[in-house]
């Protein structure tokens, strides 16, 4: 498995201010809000819940005790939270809060990485829409998929992964050519981007379809990252109708 950890920005004629609010905004709500991810009654109010979005009702469960299946160690499992808004709003809210540290790092170093060749090309205000609009549809095929796969769909989703699968979407298209740093075992590589990305799409692809075997439990919403992928690849074009040479101008 590859990971990124940059590419050529040589072409850039913009600073991207949006990237970096997005990447501001998500470390300022795990730290301030989610408190480093303690606070579990703003997490467990705020994120995405499946049956809350199937039938727009928001549901207030209590707390659990449940047994790590690996160690056997038990634990206390947050309940469901009172949502102080529409619970469809938790499809915006909830692609700004993350599980844990690495989960926060993993998706921030993403976005650093291609999220700022996707606003170089769009300009700040298409890419923030392009930004939401993928995440909110990643959020929504996990909603789907849970309820296809017969996946509880009491368990809350979280994370930026869906928006930052649409950019990677949207990238892979406009630079499929475009040289990639990545570290490949213990040594840093280039590869073009139809590689590194392809690579972990591929990825989620194996690993969603494994869900099909075991959909017991929760675990990583493989369905956003593959709706918010295929989401990106398909609103990219759209996003850049009236952008000169979008395609194929800028892939080094």
């Amino acid at each position: 498995m590859f990971i990124p950890l940059g590419d050529d920005n040589s072409d850039r004629r913009i600073r991207p201010l949006v990237n970096y609010l997005l990447i501001a905004m998500n470390v300022l709500v795990f730290l301030f809000l989610q408190g480093l991810g303690e606070n579990y009654q703003f997490t467990y109010a705020f994120s995405t819940v499946p049956q809350e979005i199937l039938t727009g009702k928001d549901i207030v469960t209590q707390g659990s005790i449940a047994a790590d299946p690996a160690t056997g160690m038990r634990m206390r499992v947050p309940g469901l939270q009172p949502t102080p808004l529409s619970v469809y709003l938790t499809l915006l809210t909830s692609m700004f809060m993350h599980g844990g540290l690495m989960h926060l790092l993993g998706n921030m170093l993403y976005l650093h990485i291609f999220g700022d060749n996707i606003e170089n090309v769009l300009g700040h205000a298409r890419y923030l829409v392009f930004y939401l609009v993928c995440g909110v549809l990643a959020s929504l095929a996990h909603v789907f998929t849970s309820a296809g796969l017969g996946v509880s769909l009491l368990i809350p989703s979280l994370g930026a992964s869906g928006a930052i699968s649409g950019v990677q979407g949207g990238y892979l298209l406009l630079f499929p050519k475009r040289r990639v740093r990545v570290l490949f075992f213990r040594n840093v590589i280039q590869v073009p981007a139809l590689v590194a990305i392809g690579a972990w799409f591929v990825f989620q692809l194996l690993s969603g379809v494994s869900m099909l075997s075991d959909a017991s439990g929760g675990g990583v919403a493989y369905g956003a990252h593959i709706g918010g992928f295929i989401a990106g690849m398909l609103l990219i074009r759209l996003f850049t109708v009236g952008i000169p040479r979008a395609f194929g101008s800028s892939s080094p």
